[in-house]
């Protein structure tokens, strides 16, 4: 199909958007860097409609495809324009394009452009201006086709797929594969569709896959890169009719994700917040320009990160009134911000059991819980606290109260947890009273906010169980705003079996995340640098767990996996050494000087590595660059197998500022290169360059 004229252009920094209309009124989005304009080529299939959805009793999509997807159907095509308004106010520009069928339902396409930004935001809101109910079962959150519109029609190995996978401890992983791979390439005749949909089902929005994609075309040097901002089920699809190829994401659908909600005449129903973007590069570069629109963490003064403590991996669990000081005489003096009591100070002794009363542990606490947080405060450092709050485990008094949990087809759901009805006004008071109450009367800056299971493919609700699923999420975020506007200067960290709630609309209402329950292993570099991909590494929390044990290049192989983000630190630190403390305090005066750089950079990735996470091999290196002060951070670890005697990053500095080494090694800089030397497995270098 030929392209009508352009509706309208709008220039992004170096991306143009151009909304694109046929003869009969559909309207697509197409995205593409300006320094590749001239390479434009017509006539390679319509731009995807700009929204696409499903309203029940409408036809579904022909080609063999339903069951597959709900797009391409008739009540996507049965959308045609109606008006857009552009609208420009301090920096911020805000495109609204309105569509309309003939049974007066009307979807809003929303496009958000900050100045500045590398990226665009995009949301649809449906509204039901009719005067009978309607039903949908999909409504995307974006939707962008014509991809490729460089060509290439008959090319094989052209486009690649980049998605992050993702299980616990093990987060971030990035899989490529070429659509002839995946058996999207078209049919012979150009007849019937190709689906690949995926995404997640359930409250753990980041377990199996990240809300991610990104589309590469290898031949035009051309990237499009997708999240979706979703805590509940979500998907992304992938659909291919011919040469026409389109990708759309939003809240998990109703063949997917059991999801359909039913609006009455006058309702709205909004979606999800997309990020999308485009540029020159591959995964690496372009990835990275999404989080143009993630926040930083701000909670410090200037643009330091702070270090934090927390205890778990110390007490396991058993944190007490004694051990706590007994850390405290450690960390005294040593720049530690924040000192985070975990898991364990609550119940009767066995508190995985015990979750959801949030009683004090006295006998772990014999003097009561205020004289600890005295002590933390004492040595000059804020206390935090873990909760688990959404969840009560069988051993408490509150999952008697049945009638407050969740329930699939009438029955509690149990998952070794129950979960709480956040939409209930009795269960906010309960929390309201357990939580926030808590934390204000023991003067509490911090909390960690852990999550441990899922609810699944969802819960009890009139609209079905995806609906309710999607309500108690929003319900959950609408818990953290709450925390933050009732507790002010709160910290919040968001915590789910480590890093398993790292999407977009999660992070923006915490303050920093666990990166991931991989507190130990050799394998905390490599996830660490993935997520530079997917979240803002200000926000990304990264454990080094210090052993007595440990050798000192073992303590500072852990030290420096922190420069890959947030430092915390737990483990064995009244019983280290003066020559491993001396480590310790090293790497923190390190971090405290150049964590301003993991804050504003910009990340770029090397090495050469093995496919497996357990038993890594080769070496890797991420230089993190601050264009605002010309510095460099650059971050390096070896693994097992054989290794390079040496190995060159390019680089853009001109001396070196400072090295955070066990094994002398030596850094050269010539011709735009930093060489490294190597000396051992399993080793760690943090180089400052300016």
């Amino acid at each position: 199909m030929e392209f009508s004229p352009v509706l309208y252009r709008y220039i992004a920094g170096d991306m143009e958007l151009a909304y694109l209309i046929t003869q009969d009124g559909h309207v697509g989005l197409r995205m593409i860097p300006t320094s590749l304009a001239h390479e434009l080529q017509d006539g390679n299939g319509f731009s995807e409609n700009l929204v696409q959805l499903h309203i029940r009793g409408d036809h579904l999509p022909e080609g063999a495809l339903n069951g597959c997807t709900l797009a391409w159907g008739a009540s996507s095509w049965g959308f045609v324009y109606q008006n857009q308004s552009v609208e420009s106010d301090n920096g911020i520009t805000v495109i609204r394009t309105t569509l309309m069928n003939d049974r007066g339902h009307r979807a809003v396409h929303i496009l958000t452009h900050r100045e500045g930004a590398r990226a665009v935001s995009v949301q649809t809101v449906f509204e039901n201006g009719s005067e009978a109910p309607v039903t949908l079962e999909l409504l995307t959150a974006f939707s962008l086709g014509g991809l490729t519109p460089f060509g290439g029609k008959g090319e094989t190995d052209r486009m690649k797929l980049h998605r992050a996978r993702s299980w616990w401890s093990a987060e971030g992983r990035m899989v490529t594969e070429v659509l002839e791979d995946m058996h999207l390439e078209r049919s012979w005749t150009g007849h019937g569709g190709r689906v690949e949909k995926f995404g997640q089902i359930g409250s753990l929005p980041v377990r199996g896959y990240f809300p991610f994609a990104a589309l590469e075309d290898t031949a035009a040097g051309a990237t499009w890169a997708f999240q979706v901002g979703c805590p509940s089920s979500w998907q992304m699809e992938l659909r291919r009719s011919a040469d026409r190829l389109a990708i759309s994401g939003g809240v998990a659908d109703f063949d997917f994700g059991h999801w359909s909600k039913t609006l009455q005449p006058g309702d709205t129903l909004e979606s999800p917040v997309a990020y999308l973007t485009v540029g020159t590069g591959g995964l690496d570069a372009v990835s990275q320009r999404l989080l143009d629109l993630h926040s930083t963490c701000d909670i410090m003064e200037g643009d330091a990160l702070p270090v934090v403590f927390n205890e778990f991996c110390t007490t396991w669990g058993n944190p007490s009134e004694e051990n706590i000081a007994r850390i405290l005489d450690k960390l005294r003096g040593r720049g530690v911000d924040y000192f985070v009591i975990d898991c364990g100070w609550f119940g009767n002794g066995n508190w995985v059991r015990d979750i959801g009363d949030w009683t004090l542990n006295e006998s772990m606490f014999p003097s009561g819980l205020q004289t600890t947080v005295q002590r933390i405060c004492d040595a000059g450092i804020k206390p935090g606290i873990w909760f688990e709050a959404e969840n009560c485990a069988p051993g408490s008094r509150m999952s008697k109260r049945s009638e407050l949990m969740l329930h699939r087809n009438g029955t509690p759901i149990f998952t070794g947890r129950y979960f709480l009805n956040l939409s209930l006004p009795e269960v906010r008071d309960y929390l309201r009273e357990r939580v926030m109450d808590f934390l204000k009367e023991y003067g509490f800056r911090y909390i960690k906010i852990d999550y441990n299971d899922s609810i699944g493919v969802g819960c009890d609700h009139p609209d079905g169980l995806g609906e309710g699923l999607r309500q108690n999420m929003l319900a959950t975020q609408d818990l953290f705003a709450e925390l933050r506007r009732e507790v002010p200067g709160l910290v919040i960290e968001n915590c789910a079996s480590g890093g398993h709630r790292l999407e977009p609309s999660m992070m923006e209402l915490c303050d920093m995340a666990s990166f991931s329950d991989a507190h130990e292993c050799v394998h905390i570099p490599i996830i660490a640098a993935n997520l530079h991909r997917l979240i803002a590494p200000s926000k990304s929390q990264i454990w080094a767990v210090l052993r007595k044990n440990d050798s000192l290049r073992r303590l500072n192989y852990s030290l420096v996996n922190t420069l890959l983000g947030v430092m915390c630190l737990s483990g064995d630190v009244y019983d280290l050494s003066d020559e491993q403390w001396s480590r310790v305090d090293r790497a923190i005066r390190f971090y405290k000087r150049y964590s301003p750089i993991i804050k504003r950079g910009v990340s770029s990735f090397y090495g050469v590595t093995n496919v497996s996470y357990l038993e890594p091999e080769g070496w890797q290196a991420v230089s993190r660059y601050d264009e605002e002060t010309g510095e460099t951070l650059l971050v390096v670890h070896t693994f097992g197998g054989r290794l390079p005697e040496r190995v060159r990053i390019p680089v853009n500095a001109e001396a070196v500022a400072d090295i955070l080494c066990t094994e002398g090694n030596s850094v050269v800089l010539a011709d735009g290169f930093a060489e490294v030397e190597i000396k051992a497995n399993f080793e760690a270098l943090a180089i400052a360059l300016n």
